[in-house]
């Protein structure tokens, strides 16, 4: 990126970025909403159900269903199957514990990326990469403060959705290697939908949406996809170096929003973790700029 360009390419990423944030808001609201009345493979069941139709009809228009292989059903399953359990797990901690608690545990996942690389990947795990593990897990121990008070099921589930969000990305990683974005996104939503009315259906009944649930189902599919759309294209204009610091507002954003919508207090404990795990992730990309033979000297 020439110096020139510098600030029309920061503006493009910063007006994807405002699009992304409005969509995990979004989602995240959503969700707690339909939380009252559906329960959470219910809410996946019809998020995969309306995701299923547009990636559908993506592949019709452009005439892109030749992307789609059955060739690697395995690994499709292990990588939706972890998604799935990840966002199952977002999805119930959003009903039940501060909006910025969950935001601020779910910017650890690049950190367990780095912890899982090694045995999914077989990256390397660097010294750099083990401090800005480390002190990820020092900002971890600050958002939650654990003590018997504090340690509950929506932290414990917000916690281990970003874990399997890490897992899931890695995954991710290793199937865009052999496979193309829209066999990907075809598995991803038609597989989920199988494992959401299985899930949702273990008891012999699902509830159907109703006319104030409806609407919040369909925000839920179209944000989930609309925010990852947004945040792809915004790295494809820039760095991570200036994302990420973007991508960060959304935590102060979703606190004010669960202020007044819900009454949520500003923990100053969430959102000085929240900056701990920032530096944690932010010095894992600037390690990643570095040459390797600046490394080496």
């Amino acid at each position: 990126m020439e110096m020139s360009d510098q600030p029309v390419q920061i503006g493009r990423a910063a007006l994807w970025m405002t699009g992304a944030i409005a969509s995990f808001s979004a989602m995240a609201i959503a969700g707690r909403e339909a939380g009252s009345s559906l329960d959470t493979f219910e809410i996946m069941t019809y998020r995969s159900l309306i995701g299923l139709i547009i990636v559908v009809g993506v592949l019709t228009v452009t005439g892109s269903w030749k992307q789609v292989s059955s060739q690697r059903l395995g690994p499709h399953l292990i990588r939706n199957t972890a998604h799935f359990t990840g966002q199952n797990l977002w999805f119930f901690a959003v009903t039940i514990i501060p909006l910025a608690q969950v935001f601020a545990l779910e910017f650890t996942s690049p950190l367990w990326v780095l912890v899982l690389a090694p045995l999914i990947v077989g990256e390397r795990l660097t010294s750099a990469r083990a401090i800005s593990a480390l002190i990820g897990f020092i900002g971890i121990l600050i958002v939650t403060r654990p003590s018997p008070d504090t340690i509950n099921a929506g932290v414990m589930a917000a916690a281990g959705s970003a874990i399997f969000f890490a897992l899931t990305n890695l995954l991710t990683k290793r199937l865009t290697q052999v496979e193309r974005i829209g066999s990907i996104l075809f598995w991803l939503t038609s597989m989920q939908l199988v494992m959401g009315l299985i899930a949702s259906g273990y008891d012999g009944e699902i509830a159907l949406p109703s006319a104030s649930t409806a609407p919040l189902l369909v925000l839920i599919g179209v944000a989930g996809l609309t925010a990852h759309f947004c945040l792809t294209n915004a790295l494809a204009v820039a760095p991570a170096t200036v994302v990420v610091p973007i991508d960060f507002t959304r935590l102060p954003v979703i606190a004010i929003l669960g202020m007044l919508l819900y009454n949520e207090p500003l923990d100053l404990w969430v959102l000085c973790g929240a900056i701990v795990i920032f530096g944690a992730n932010y010095l894992n990309i600037m390690d990643a700029k570095t040459p390797k033979r600046a490394r080496n000297t």
